[in-house]
C-alpha cells in the first residue's frame, strides 16, 4: 500500500519536489512492488481537492499508478470537505479518463458529516472498493463508518439489486454486536443514535408510532431490526400511550387486554412519577418491578 500526493499544491509545499518528480516516484514505486509479485494499492491523497484545483495533474497521478500496474487506485477526500455531488462527478470523470471502476477505491473523511454519503456516491459512480473503519473511528472527525455502509449496501435495493457484497444475512445480523464490542475495546460508550446499531435506532416513545408498529412494523422501520442484530424498543414514558405500555408488558411476558383498568392505573403512576423527575424509558428493570407490583 502506497500513499501518493495527487494535489500539486501538496507536491510543492509538503514534498518540495516538482510535479514530474512526484509522478516518477509513483510510477517507480508501483513498478517495484509489482515486479516483486505484490498487489499494489495506491492511496491518492487529497485527490478530490487536487482535482478541483488542477484536474489534469490529479488525473496524471492516478494514471501513473494505474499504468504502472496498481491493482487499486484509491481516491481520497483527505480533508473531508468534498460533497457527494462532487464525488460522483469527479469519479465519473476519472473512469472516463481510462481507469476502470473495478480498479478504483474511495477513502472519505467525515469533516462535513458526509463520509458515508460520499462513499456511497462513489459506488454509484462506479468505484468498487470502499475504505472505512468500524464505528467511523479516525483522525479529526473520523472516517467513513463501515457499520453504516455495510447494511446499506446489503439491505437497500438501490445497492443490493445492483451489487454483490458477499455479506451473508447471518454475518450481517452480527453487526450490532460487532459495533458494541469494538466500543467496549475502546472503553467508550456506544452511540445510542448510531444508524442501524444504536440503542435508539429502532426505538419509539410516541404513542401513535407504537400503535402502528404493533400492527405493522414497516410503518416506522426502514429495515427489520433483527436483520442487523438490533431490536425494537417501545419506550414507556409520560409521552407514551396504551400501545407503548402493552408492547413493553408483552415483551416481559405480561399479557393483558387494552381495556383492563389496571393498565390505566399503571399509566397514571408512571406519568405522575415522571412529572416528579423519574425516568422509566431507560430503566427497564424499574418499570418491570412497578408493573408486576401493580398488576399482580
Amino acid at each position: 500500500c502506497f500513499v501518493a500526493k495527487s494535489w500539486d499544491y501538496h507536491v510543492r509545499v509538503a514534498l518540495g519536489c516538482t510535479n514530474e518528480e512526484n509522478l516518477e516516484a509513483i510510477r517507480a514505486s508501483v513498478e517495484a512492488a509489482v515486479a516483486a509479485g505484490k498487489e499494489a494499492l495506491v492511496d491518492c491523497e487529497h485527490f478530490f481537492d487536487g482535482f478541483k484545483a488542477n484536474p489534469d495533474y490529479a488525473l496524471a497521478c492516478a494514471r501513473s499508478a494505474y499504468d504502472a500496474g496498481a491493482r487499486w487506485v484509491v481516491l481520497c477526500d483527505t480533508n473531508g470537505g468534498t460533497q457527494p455531488s462532487e464525488v460522483r462527478a469527479i469519479v465519473e470523470k476519472v473512469i472516463a479518463s481510462g481507469i476502470p471502476g473495478d480498479h478504483l477505491g474511495i477513502h472519505a473523511h467525515d469533516d462535513t458529516g458526509q463520509a458515508v454519503a460520499n462513499s456511497l456516491a462513489a459506488v454509484e459512480a462506479g468505484v468498487r472498493q470502499i475504505q472505512g473503519t468500524l464505528n467511523g473511528i479516525g483522525e479529526r472527525c473520523g472516517n467513513a463508518n463501515l457499520i453504516s455502509i455495510v447494511p446499506t449496501l446489503a439491505l437497500k435495493p438501490a445497492f443490493s439489486n445492483r451489487f454483490e457484497t458477499a455479506i451473508s444475512a447471518e454475518a450481517l445480523s452480527g453487526i450490532s454486536r460487532l459495533s458494541r464490542a469494538f466500543d467496549e475495546l475502546l472503553n467508550r460508550a456506544p452511540e445510542a443514535q448510531a444508524p442501524y446499531v444504536g440503542a435508539s435506532a429502532f426505538a419509539t416513545k410516541a404513542g401513535i408510532h407504537a400503535s402502528a408498529l404493533a400492527k405493522e412494523p414497516a410503518t416506522y422501520e426502514h429495515v427489520p431490526p433483527e436483520a442487523v442484530g438490533n431490536r425494537r424498543r417501545v419506550m414507556v414514558s409520560d409521552q407514551g400511550g396504551r400501545a407503548n405500555f402493552l408492547a413493553e408488558l408483552k415483551r416481559r411476558g405480561i399479557d393483558m387486554p387494552r381495556d383492563d383498568h389496571r393498565l390505566d392505573a399503571l399509566i397514571a403512576v408512571v406519568k405522575e412519577r415522571e412529572a416528579e423527575g423519574y425516568a422509566y424509558e431507560g430503566a427497564d428493570a424499574s418499570f418491570e418491578l412497578l408493573a408486576r407490583k401493580m398488576l399482580h
